[in-house]
């Protein structure tokens, strides 16, 4: 017996499996090549039926884009709770988190490297990159004040953090041989060192 040319399953399994296999054609071919058609063949549906949970190629993105950051802060989320409830180690867990596998991850890498190159063609990708980094600037300045730094310094430091974290984490999904996580975490935790040295 032949098998059925598209599979059924429930509405949800389903929006989440197209938002999947946008983040896989993201990864592979990039912006330019995530097409509904592309995305419907990587999901096995019909390309019409990508227009039945989203009302274009755009907001397809848009949802993947939500979906693998959602993703990302859970993992981070996770190493922030196991670190337990002393301030240092949270804040430890939350920068050095980024380095772990699954987030330092070249196919990871690749899908934001998609999501970014849409930043400056489209409006709503970049509200949602500004929207992204603002909420994440914001969770790291309250741990970096439950650290004692000071209020005026919250902001300007978490840029700083951020800024160390993001080309840490770039080079080590582009050129892993380079050092190894376990050294971008020390590097990480030497510079949080020189943030909450009370000499600074």
């Amino acid at each position: 017996m032949k098998a059925p040319a598209f599979r059924r399953i429930e509405p949800d399994a389903r929006r989440l499996a197209l938002i999947e296999a946008c983040a896989r054609v993201l990864a592979r071919l990039g912006a330019a090549g995530a097409s509904v058609r592309a995305i419907a063949v990587e999901a096995g549906v019909s390309p019409g039926l990508v227009g039945h949970y989203f009302s274009g190629i755009e907001a397809l993105v848009a949802a993947t884009y939500a979906h693998v950051e959602e993703r990302v802060n859970e993992a981070i989320d996770r190493a922030v709770e196991a670190a337990g409830p002393a301030p240092r180690a949270r804040l430890d867990a939350f920068v050095t988190a980024s380095f772990a596998p699954g987030i330092a991850d070249p196919q990871l890498l690749a899908t934001w490297i998609a999501f970014w190159s849409l930043v400056t063609a489209r409006p709503a990708i970049a509200a949602q990159h500004d929207e992204q980094y603002s909420g994440s600037r914001a969770r790291l300045e309250a741990l970096l004040g439950a650290c004692g730094i000071p209020a005026e310094r919250q902001r300007r430091d978490a840029i700083a953090v951020s800024a160390l974290v993001d080309g840490l984490w770039l080079e080590l999904c582009l050129s892993p041989g380079c050092f190894t996580a376990e050294e971008a975490g020390a590097i990480a935790r030497r510079f949080l060192d020189t943030l909450t040295s009370p000499d600074r």
